[in-house]
């Protein structure tokens, strides 16, 4: 028969799922939906997303059944790479409103049972920020210089950079500063934008001044911080030369004098002091490329940082045999210090993974990425949902030059240059854009396509992919096996995983064809229709057939 499966939710499951995770750390289960705060609601008509808007927006993330939100900068800045250039980390942007509209979001969202965790980035500032301009104005040596990394050039004339490291965006690290007299002076590090000077963290008044910019926060009641490049702040000594180029491409792959640095590890210790003596359990997430599963993990020792996102997992291809070695690993890696693994499948700097999945047929690429959610969700740990993915939105691939605003695209031998197609704002509603994004229009174009993709239209559809993740986070609530614990592989034919969780099994088939297996339980939910044949007579037993590219959650 094929069966249309739904999720049989008690009133209660919610309760009993919170009260459990309160008291073995909420963070360990939690699934956190990440905010990219440009694109999700805008309140204004400026055609830019805004607190406001995620204010009013509050009762989506509720009724999806999200644990927390996760909201990327919306700080004082000049928006040169999007707001990860920060002028005043103490101040909201004109652009996304003021203090008192992060203090009513918090407020409202911890009325809703729902977490925030705000953006950090501590490894640059902007260029306009008050301590770079009296950098600038200082002498070479001076002390406002200390803060950040000046140094002559090389060469005859101090003509050539100081080293031979280059911008993630492309291009080198380093820019030529021109002094007061219109003569070249000397250098200044940044691995991102030249607008995005970095910080030197051997500085001990840089570590005073994070400090108080993460107490700020927590006074105001926010849940925790996601530390942006939490790899990145601590430079090798002497900044020596790698040696090669395209060092973007090694970011993840090895560690570098610019990444990776053990000594980041020191200011995680410091930062997670500051965070356990705050009530509520405050957590801090490493946004750190490291890479192995084993220097990913010193993030989350039991001193330092509660989760490191999983991009093994995220950039691993659509392959049963590649996607169980990264998934041992990471557990492997994780376990051995106590940590729960966190699990993502896209983000606001990467093709979002229909897209990737795909390789241009969208409808393969929709149908593997409903079947990775519910991997996903159904593994040890916590997840994070990157706005849209919920609507099984693809990567907008077609943007017009003249919209691109990513730094990168406008420079070379970077990143791709490609990562506004991820970041396009969310369909809410209507026939046509902005798709209820705003009372105006939206600050980049949205395909036309996505009015069937719209939270309205696919509210209610018992098919949509928005019902899905709706449906498989309300079973996560409730089934107690879900959520951080073990897991033990289970046996399967080639292409296909099947694992098992205390009263729970998952089969995911990678396959390009259909298989038959035995039926292991009472099913739960899928990401496709399935035919499952029970001997006439009985109730269970049987078998199941699974189509490729394909999930199926069963209760055991």
């Amino acid at each position: 028969m094929t069966q249309d499966l739904a999720p049989s939710v008690r009133p209660d499951a919610h309760a009993d799922a919170d009260a459990a995770r309160a008291a073995d750390g909420w963070w360990r289960s939690a699934v956190i939906y990440q905010v990219y705060v440009r694109s999700f609601a805008d309140s204004d008509g400026d055609g830019i997303g805004d607190l406001r808007g995620i204010r009013e927006r509050l009762p989506y993330l509720a009724g999806l059944g999200v644990d927390a939100l996760w909201l990327t900068p919306f700080y004082a800045s000049p928006q040169a790479d999007g707001g990860y250039d920060v002028a005043d980390y103490r101040a909201v942007d004109p652009l996304f409103g003021q203090l008192s509209d992060a203090d009513d979001l918090v407020r409202e969202a911890h009325r809703l049972g729902l977490r925030v965790i705000v953006d950090i980035v501590p490894n640059h500032t902007s260029d306009r920020h008050a301590w770079f301009e009296e950098a600038l104005a200082d002498r070479p040596g001076g002390t406002a210089r200390e803060r950040y990394h000046f140094r002559p050039g090389r060469g005859a004339a101090g003509e050539l950079p100081p080293n031979d490291w280059e911008s993630v965006f492309g291009g080198p690290a380093w820019t030529r500063t021109t002094g007061p007299d219109g003569t070249p002076g000397e250098w200044y590090l940044h691995l991102f934008a030249s607008e995005q000077p970095d910080l030197n963290w051997e500085n001990p008044e840089v570590r005073e001044e994070f400090a108080s910019v993460l107490r700020f926060w927590l006074d105001l009641g926010v849940d925790g911080f996601r530390i942006d490049v939490a790899h990145g702040m601590v430079k090798a000594p002497g900044l020596p030369d790698i040696g090669r180029t395209e060092q973007a491409k090694l970011i993840g792959a090895q560690v570098l004098p610019f990444f990776d640095q053990d000594g980041v590890h020191e200011i995680h210790r410091d930062w997670r002091r500051l965070l356990d003596s705050y009530p509520g359990e405050r957590i801090g997430v490493a946004e750190a490329w490291a890479p192995t599963s084993e220097r990913l993990a010193l993030y989350v020792r039991p001193d330092e940082l509660h989760q490191a996102f999983n991009f093994q997992f995220l950039t691993c291809d659509w392959d049963a045999g590649q996607m169980r070695t990264v998934i041992d690993a990471s557990l492997e890696a994780t376990r051995s210090v106590g940590a729960p693994t966190t699990w993502v499948l896209s983000n606001h700097d990467v093709v979002r993974h229909p897209t990737r999945y795909g390789s241009g047929d969208t409808g393969l690429g929709l149908r593997r990425a409903r079947a990775a959610a519910l991997l996903m969700l159904a593994l040890p740990g916590s997840a994070y949902v990157y706005q849209g993915e919920e609507l099984g939105l693809p990567e907008v691939v077609e943007l017009p030059d003249e919209v691109r605003q990513d730094p990168a695209f406008f420079r070379g031998d970077g990143q791709d240059g490609l990562r506004d197609g991820c970041r396009v704002p969310l369909p809410w509603s209507g026939e046509e854009a902005p798709y209820g994004f705003g009372p105006g229009g939206s600050w980049l174009p949205q395909p036309a396509a996505w009015a069937e993709l719209s939270v309205e239209a696919q509210s209610g559809d018992p098919r949509s992919t928005l019902e899905l993740y709706r449906s498989a986070l309300a079973v996560r609530r409730e089934l107690p096996g879900l959520g951080d614990g073990e897991m033990t592989w289970l046996d399967a034919p080639e292409g296909v995983l099947t694992f098992s969780r205390p009263g729970f099994v998952c089969t995911l088939n990678t396959r390009g064809d259909e298989v038959t297996l035995p039926v292991p339980g009472r099913p739960v939910l899928a990401s496709t229709a399935l035919a499952i044949s029970i001997p006439e007579g009985r109730c269970t037993g049987g078998t199941v057939r699974i189509p490729s590219d394909s999930c199926v959650w069963w209760a055991v």
